[in-house]
């Protein structure tokens, strides 16, 4: 038995479960060993936003909390002798000698006086802008910034000052009280270590999210000694891990960390253990009633990944923050409860916001708004605006997954031209997985983002209404719109949409002849 086995079953037979440090104890000893979160999980064998949720408020079980258990008590050995005991967790004694992260703490520092609205801090020592990364004398509302934005510009071309490097991976914020949501205060949310400078890639792997996927590949492959249908099955089973260390590895050098584990609304929570909860997501099922007179032909088109481009979507940052009354603010993304205008277009075109036979109000998306917003702007005039009562919304980017999306493209891409179906296959296991298990999963433990995953379906909902606009703006007959990939269509369609396996591109899924009957009934028939 080796010592590391004698010391693991020493720890077992101590009690159930291994004894922790606080989280912040924790971070201290893995930040003083100038060791990235990356490498510690690449040891105990998780991603590393599981190690940034054991550092914020989460705690590991079983064999992985011995082995977590004694990585920081070695850590805390070598530091033995640095400084004092650090005072024992909620959870139990602190492990032996464990030390605090800074020997000499700084002076705490002192709101400015006078101050109004944003809290602001005079700091003892400067502190990185979390816009520019320069030094910066004062924090505003928890974040150190320039309070003249001129300084900001002033100093953005100046080298950038040397900082420890701080990993790359999400964080998790302190839950907020059941049904307690959190006043809208800022637009501002979170800014993560990565924009205190150049020092923030020390840690960044030599290889790229492009690499990871093909690295994976090669070695399902070499695993099953070529056979393609065992490595494929193998990489479709482990994609959800392997999603999110990719979304890890896209995430590095971003400015925002992903806030992974927020509080969550009643409303994106299920109602019944095996219900929806109250988010409707504007599904298109849509047949039109009546066609032209006579027999024409029906091509039926296959969007290609829907999921895949939905990813490219306003998605909020942080914590959902309740606001009334507001008008719709475009930094900002969320669910917003809407009354939809009236819909008389129907005819010709699927109603926006799907198939849906109450009236009155509902809880919509980020997307599903602001396609009703577009249509009943002075471009198109399709509709009155939608009437907004309530929002939950955070401060949003269109971009925070589109490393993650262009890694993904980028090796479907390439998969495509090879003709490696074993890679493609597995590319879309990752994305449309990604998104199924983000919400309430016991698949995906490491991202609940229920809100995300409402929002990214909503997206590919609106991206096949906008190509049914489309079809019908250029003198083809829509004559079906379904769920996120299906638009059947009368007309030239190639002389609308490209046609190949691309993202931007379409294929023929199948085609009917379609028409009106001699006693005045719609008929198909399929070839």
């Amino acid at each position: 038995m080796s010592d590391f086995d004698a010391i693991d079953s020493l720890l077992a037979a101590v009690g159930p479960e291994a004894v922790l440090p606080s989280p912040q104890v924790r971070q201290d000893l893995r930040e003083r060993a100038r060791l990235s979160k990356a490498q510690v999980a690449r040891a105990l064998g998780v991603s590393p936003s599981t190690v940034a949720g054991w550092e914020k408020d989460r705690d590991p079980v079983g064999e992985t909390r011995t082995k977590y258990a004694y990585l920081l008590d070695g850590l805390a050995a070598k530091f033995a002798t640095d400084t004092e005991p650090v005072a024992p967790s909620a959870a139990g004694p602190a492990v032996a000698h464990a030390p605090v992260a800074a020997e000499t703490p700084a002076a705490s520092p002192t709101p400015e006086e006078g101050s109004e609205g944003d809290e602001v801090e005079v700091l003892t020592a400067p502190e990185p802008c979390v816009l520019c990364g320069q030094p910066a004398a004062h924090r505003v509302a928890g974040f150190a910034q320039h309070l003249d934005p001129a300084d900001c510009q002033a100093t953005a071309a100046a080298p950038p000052a040397v900082t420890t490097p701080v990993a790359t991976t999400p964080v998790q914020p302190e839950a907020a009280p059941a049904g307690k949501p959190t006043a809208r205060t800022s637009p501002t949310t979170r800014p993560s270590g990565r924009s205190q400078g150049p020092a923030r890639r020390a840690f960044q792997e030599p290889s790229g999210p492009v690499d990871l996927i093909s690295q994976a590949v090669q070695a399902a492959l070499a695993e099953h000694h070529g056979d393609v249908d065992a490595a494929t099955a193998a990489l479709v089973k482990r994609a959800i891990p392997d999603a999110m260390r990719l979304l890890d590895e896209s995430r590095k050098g971003a400015r925002y960390d992903v806030i992974a584990h927020p509080w969550i609304p009643d409303i994106l929570k299920k109602q019944t253990s095996r219900g929806a909860d109250q988010i409707w997501e504007a599904r298109p099922k849509w047949t039109r009633h009546e066609l032209p007179p006579g027999h024409h032909e029906v091509t039926a088109l296959d969007i290609n990944g829907a999921y895949l481009s939905a990813l490219k979507t306003h998605l909020p940052l942080g914590q959902l923050e309740h606001s009334t009354g507001l008008p719709h603010d475009r930094r900002r993304a969320g669910v917003h409860l809407i009354t939809p205008p009236a819909w008389e277009h129907e005819a010709v075109l699927p109603n926006p916001i799907g198939n849906r036979d109450e009236p009155g109000p509902l809880w919509v998306t980020e997307p599903t708004l602001r396609l009703l917003l577009r249509l009943s702007g002075p471009k198109y005039g399709l509709c009155a605006p939608p009437e907004i009562h309530e929002s939950y919304t955070s401060g949003a980017t269109e971009n925070l997954l589109e490393k993650f999306r262009i890694a993904l493209k980028d090796a479907r891409d390439t998969a495509i031209a090879d003709g490696d179906e074993v890679t493609l296959e597995y590319v879309k296991a990752m994305y449309s997985k990604f998104v199924s298990t983000m919400g309430e999963s016991n698949y995906n433990r490491e991202l609940y983002r229920p809100d995300w995953m409402h929002i990214i379906r909503s997206q590919a909902f609106a991206n096949l209404w906008l190509k049914a606009l489309k079809a019908h703006d250029e003198g083809l007959a829509v004559v079906r719109a379904m769920g996120t990939d299906e638009l059947h269509v009368i007309g030239d369609w190639r002389r609308v949409f490209p046609e190949g396996r691309g993202v931007t591109e379409v294929k023929v899924k199948d085609t009917y002849t379609a028409g009106t009957n001699a006693d005045g009934t719609t008929g198909e028939e399929r070839e």
